[in-house]
């Protein structure tokens, strides 16, 4: 049964925002109640479905008492009974606690793993398969570092990604991605395989992490391209060192005060992404259980070029349809990844 007290009390939070926002509310409040009106909202309209197929089904058998009626009604209860199922399901995950991360926008960090140079080229193929789906979502793609190989590869690439359900949509890409194939670089002809690692942390904001300056250091160098080619004149390039973690951080675009500002982005959400990770560990018996959990080290994936095939390990979901994936095809892929997160949530409830 779902909760009918906690759909009342949801219901009567969303009229109490909408009566707010219609009246005006003050200027510091318009933000934080837009953000949850609008989070209600898609709760709400699906409370009323339900509700709506509910008390329809009940209505229709009541009807079954008068003969002219009666053959409507049997139609009417079997339609509905066939639908309250599902959208009790849609409700049920509607309900499920949202990951407060999801809407943020998100840093995308891809390195090579084991493989050499053809590591490199698979994690360029990589960044540009997440440009490509991110443009097809209608997202902006904002390159903050990138250190390419002569050969055009990457040896590190770090992009801010911003739109509707960034993170929510992305956060599931975290962990060793594998490529089988036959290397560029391999005159033999025999099939090679090497991997690359993705990193999506949600973006952190100055109220989330506070960085004192005494923990940091910053230097500034000049920039350079594929090879260590200077591809401009001036020292514009900003690493920034976090003391107590040692992580280190770089951006290389053609403002130095912008490298600052986008350095310290990444660096607050790899220490955001720190402390979610402490906190999840801690509260989380059923971690291993959901697929979003962002371990680096996993083997999540691999895109076996022979085959035309790209199989996700963690929910042995198998496509024959490589070459629409790397082409930035990643919707049967996170939908499937989505869904199998959200009934792993919805089996621990019970």
């Amino acid at each position: 049964m779902l909760p009918e007290d906690r759909l009342h009390q949801i219901t009567q939070r969303f009229e109490f925002l909408e009566a707010k926002l219609n009246a005006g509310p003050a200027p510091d409040e318009i933000a934080a109640i837009s953000r949850e009106y609008a989070e209600l909202k898609p709760v709400v309209t699906q409370i009323a479905t339900w509700r709506s197929a509910r008390d329809g089904l009940a209505e229709a058998q009541t009807m079954l008492a008068d003969p002219d009626m009666r053959e409507l009604a049997e139609e009417e209860i079997q339609r509905l009974k066939a639908e309250l199922p599902e959208l009790e399901q849609a409700l049920r995950i509607a309900l499920l606690p949202r990951d407060a991360a999801d809407a943020r926008p998100a840093i995308l960090e891809i390195r090579p793993g084991t493989g050499g140079e053809e590591a490199s080229l698979f994690a360029g193929d990589l960044l540009s398969m997440y440009r490509r789906y991110a443009e097809g979502q209608g997202w902006q793609f904002q390159m903050l570092d990138l250190t390419e190989t002569e050969l055009g590869g990457v040896k590190e690439a770090t992009a801010r990604i911003e739109g509707e359900g960034v993170f929510a949509r992305l956060k599931y890409e975290s962990g060793v991605h594998r490529v089988q194939r036959v290397p560029e670089t391999e005159s033999g002809g025999r099939i090679h395989t090497s991997a690359a690692t993705v990193a999506v942390l949600p973006e952190a904001q100055e109220v989330d992490i506070d960085i004192p300056a005494t923990d940091i250091r910053i230097d500034t160098m000049r920039a350079s391209g594929a090879g260590g080619q200077h591809v401009n004149t001036t020292d514009s390039a900003v690493r920034i060192t976090h003391l107590p973690t040692g992580i280190v951080v770089t951006s290389s675009e053609k403002s130095q005060h912008q490298n600052r500002a986008n350095a310290m982005s990444v660096l607050r959400a790899r220490l955001y992404e720190m402390e979610r990770e402490r906190a999840d560990s801690e509260r989380a018996a059923d971690r291993k259980s959901q697929v979003g959990s962002g371990d680096r080290s996993e083997r999540i994936r691999t895109y076996n070029f022979p085959q035309g095939r790209m199989t996700d390990h963690r929910i042995n979901l198998t496509l024959y349809a490589l070459d629409r994936v790397m082409q930035g095809d990643l919707t049967e892929i996170i939908d499937a990844l989505t869904a199998h997160d959200q009934a792993a949530k919805l089996a621990a409830q019970e």
